[in-house]
């Protein structure tokens, strides 16, 4: 399939895929985006909400460009905050896309955090900085077999538009599982039928205002 680099609304890149007219992030801002659904109402709110002493375990589905992590590498050097982070990708992005991602620009940051994260070896654990552990594994969701390891997941795949099985009950019973109690699940879905199989499988579910350009995301809960 096709795939162009473009422009998002607050001025940093994506990925598009054109057979599908589908982006790795909202063409209102990349940036904006992953902020407001995954920083702001995931991993900030667990630190404000649940955390303890331990660091924060979080699952990322997919790592695709690297946004939503590295904007969790940087708020964790903000914050102090312990982070151990599994990014799950089928697809990996190629070198000659992340180069032309304009992150480290945008955001005034490190440009050798975001080539760690990309240049880091797949399966193997890597310290990239002496608070914030990544791991990337490359495999399908269905193949995620994880019990009680998670405090935090961004669920970040292709919309249900074109990739609907990746929003099944099945999938979030998944999820579900590899979260610890009281663990925390954002997603920049708010689709009926997404809140419906969450709930399904045991979340409670609430509707957030959306980031720009989208009314409503959802964030989900496992509760004890």
């Amino acid at each position: 399939m096709k795939r162009r680099i473009i422009t998002t609304g607050d001025g940093s890149k994506t990925i598009q895929i054109e057979d599908w007219n589908e982006q790795y992030h909202s063409i209102h801002g990349a940036i904006q985006e992953a902020n407001h659904v995954f920083i702001k109402h995931g991993l900030l709110f667990f630190i404000e909400n649940f955390q303890n002493r331990g660091p924060i375990h979080i699952l990322e589905i997919g790592f695709g460009t690297g946004l939503n992590t590295f904007l969790t590498l940087l708020k964790s050097g903000e914050t102090k905050t312990q982070i151990h982070y599994t990014g799950v990708e089928a697809f990996p992005v190629k070198e000659e896309e992340i180069s032309q991602l304009n992150y480290v620009k945008e955001l005034k940051a490190n440009a050798e955090l975001f080539s760690e994260l990309h240049d880091s070896s797949w399966e193997i654990q890597q310290d990239i900085t002496d608070i914030f552990k990544l791991i990337k594994q490359q495999k399908e969701f269905k193949d995620i077999e994880d019990k009680d390891s998670y405090d935090i997941i961004y669920f970040d795949a292709f919309g249900a538009r074109v990739q609907p099985e990746l929003w099944t009950e099945d999938i979030f019973k998944k999820m579900f599982d590899a979260l610890k109690i009281n663990g925390v699940l954002v997603t920049y879905s708010a689709k009926g039928s997404v809140r419906r199989a969450m709930q399904a499988v045991g979340f409670k579910v609430e509707k957030l205002p959306g980031p720009p350009g989208k009314r409503e995301m959802l964030r989900a809960f496992k509760e004890a």
